[in-house]
């Protein structure tokens, strides 16, 4: 008989000092060692659905040992938008550059429209495009984040500003 209490005091106290991997492997090791019917148990002690112990245990007996600080295999997952749509950065480009401010030559470049708005004008021109894809594309293409306040050139704070400072009160 299978002591589901001991699988369940072992696996709560080094679960949370654990990686994902890890935890499998451990309820995989936990299962072998119960034997027959050991799948079942150590999932109805740890709670750890059955298909991850049967992955785990295939993590222990085929694949190879992944690269050392790796918890899962290479690979998974989706490839970036700018690789799949490769029109995605020039139309991104195009809409950025004649509100473009800042010199072109320097690092510091930044654009004053917003990266929501960006992502709707895109919207429209046929890419499926978040804003958090828009900011990491800008960011490559070294452009700020934050905007500047002051957009146009000359006097720092408005003339009827400066007339009110300059007024004395009657």
């Amino acid at each position: 008989m299978i002591d589901q209490e001991q699988i369940h005091g072992r696996f709560t106290a080094i679960a949370p000092h654990l990686d994902e991997r890890s935890r499998r492997l451990l309820a995989a090791t936990e299962a072998r060692a119960a034997g027959y019917g050991g799948i079942t148990a150590v999932s109805q002690a740890t709670g750890v659905a059955p298909s991850t112990i049967v992955r785990g245990l295939r993590d222990l007996t085929v694949e190879p040992p992944l690269a050392p600080g790796r918890v899962r295999r290479r690979g998974g997952g989706r490839k970036p938008l700018a690789d799949n749509d490769p029109t995605l950065r020039a139309d991104l480009l195009k809409l950025v550059e004649p509100e473009a401010r800042g010199d072109p030559m320097s690092p510091l470049r930044w654009t004053c429209k917003s990266l929501r708005r960006l992502a709707d004008e895109l919207t429209e021109l046929g890419h499926q495009v978040s804003r958090t894809v828009i900011g990491t594309i800008l960011k490559a293409e070294k452009f700020s984040l934050q905007g500047n306040r002051k957009t146009r050139e000359g006097a720092s704070i408005p003339t009827t500003m400066r007339n009110l400072a300059t007024s004395t009160p009657a």
